[in-house]
């Protein structure tokens, strides 16, 4: 078996190479085909050894920028994201924010747009300089930000700052739905319209709210606000 080597390349980035345990795309193809299959406890670990495979390639005292247009670097970079996804829904979030913040070394131009779960993390672990920092990286056009920026009013000042909850009332009107809504279904029409050509306004919103429900399990009362149950964290 070939030993996995970083190769540099004219750009300053780095191709990772290498093969059965370090073939990336092999194993992100194959905790997907697990995943559909329903088992997830499986592609979880397969994907977190895989992120420790990748650890142990990376050297202590050198940048390393892996090349997003090579194969198996990228897929190494689609693997340490999904573990930290993993990572995330269990309530982990501070393994999960170091996976992310390793993501960002290995990517600075953040292809997969890890910022925003870092900012959710960062949120949860109440580190909020940190996120502070992050937030600016996420995208204005997204509805995510500004629930990221309701969320984070909420917690340090215990009310919802108003002129973002305008915004989130107005401008994403179907995300402010789903988050106010009594039930968020994954139901077949739901996962016919997430995985469809051009998925509506209203899976995107069920999407992020499944995505984060962990969060509103822990921190119920920001949900209660947004329903206008309660003004209080």
């Amino acid at each position: 078996m070939q030993q996995p080597l970083l190769n540099p390349t004219p750009d300053q980035t780095f191709e990772l190479i290498g093969s059965g345990p370090y073939d990336f795309v092999k194993i992100l193809a194959e905790t997907r085909r697990l995943q559909r299959q329903g088992a997830v406890e499986r592609a979880c670990n397969d994907r977190f050894q895989a992120f420790q495979r990748l650890m142990g390639l990376l050297p202590e005292d050198e940048e390393v920028i892996l090349e997003w247009n090579h194969a198996n670097s990228r897929a190494a970079l689609e693997l340490l994201h999904a573990t930290a996804i993993d990572h995330f829904l269990i309530d982990d979030f501070e393994l999960s924010a170091a996976q992310l913040e390793l993501l960002l070394e290995l990517d600075p131009e953040d292809h997969l747009e890890g910022s925003t779960l870092l900012a959710f993390d960062y949120q949860a672990m109440d580190e909020q300089e940190l996120f502070d920092e992050v937030i600016n990286d996420v995208s204005d056009k997204h509805a995510v930000r500004v629930l990221l920026l309701l969320w984070a009013g909420f917690r340090r000042d215990g009310v919802l700052p108003q002129g973002e909850l305008k915004r989130f009332r107005e401008r994403f009107a179907p995300y402010y739905r789903e988050f106010t809504a009594d039930e968020h279904p994954a139901d077949a029409a739901y996962l016919d319209a997430i995985e469809s050509e051009h998925p509506t306004p209203e899976a995107e919103a069920r999407e992020l709210w499944l995505q984060t429900e962990n969060l509103w399990r822990l921190w119920p009362g920001f949900v209660q606000a947004l329903r206008g149950e309660t003004t209080h964290a």
